[in-house]
């Protein structure tokens, strides 16, 4: 070929991009096997108790592969945080549009429902989901301003939405006593999505394995009595 021409596959000025060598040719596939992996991983054993070498082995990969698409272990986590957090949020948000698209009047139980419903979901969705509801509690274990900067990330936005259809839903009560109040449903809905046995040890075993959805509604009715409650 003349110096200067174009080839086939560099007409109209494209150029191809030929891959590395060694470089997957179904990169988001494998992407996905590490996160999931790393994801199970995380939940087992924390942040600090987990090596890169562990992640590489479940997911059948080299260490140098992780690093080609993560870089370092705090960025993986990161990014597994990020995935199913994200899915999170976003759920979160629709559910508000959808709530205040109905009429634009939703009521605290409604709010609440809606608020914990995502979280719910994401933990009977299957052994990747139950593994990041163990990570998010496990995060409470983590150096508390890395803790803090990932979940204002992924999190602050929808909260703060929330928060602020809960000051129209309770006109009677201050922002800051809701804010509070709020940072109490977290901490509730965490303990009891990561220690549902402990209902058992509490009742002497007369509960048994308690229902999805029922173990749901009971929770949005104490919620919604915690958030409404007088000031006095």
């Amino acid at each position: 070929m003349a110096e200067g021409t174009k080839g086939e596959g560099d007409k109209a000025g494209v150029t191809r991009k030929r891959r590395g060598p060694g470089r997957p040719k179904d990169d988001q596939a494998v992407r996905e096997v590490i996160l999931d992996q790393a994801e199970l991983t995380f939940a087992e054993h924390g942040f600090a108790g987990t090596k890169v070498r562990d992640i590489a082995r479940a997911a059948d990969v080299n260490q140098n592969m992780i690093r080609y698409y993560f870089g370092t272990k705090d960025e993986l986590f990161d990014a597994v945080y990020r995935r199913h957090g994200g899915v999170i949020s976003r759920a979160r948000h629709e559910l508000l549009d959808a709530l205040l698209a109905d009429d634009g009047r939703p009521t605290v139980p409604q709010l609440i429902h809606a608020y914990l419903k995502p979280q719910w979901d994401m933990k009977y969705s299957g052994p990747g989901g139950a593994a990041f509801v163990r990570l998010q509690a496990r995060l409470h274990a983590e150096p508390a301003e890395y803790a803090l900067r990932l979940r204002r990330e992924v999190y602050d936005d929808s909260l703060r939405r929330y928060i602020q259809a809960l000051c129209e839903a309770l006109p009677g009560l201050p922002r800051q006593v809701i804010s509070v109040r709020m940072a109490f449903l977290v901490g509730t809905y965490l303990f009891m999505l990561n220690d549902l046995g402990r209902l058992n040890d509490l009742t002497d075993g007369q509960i048994g394995e308690p229902g999805r959805d029922e173990m749901l509604r009971q929770l949005v009715l104490f919620l919604t009595s915690g958030l409404t409650a007088p000031l006095e």
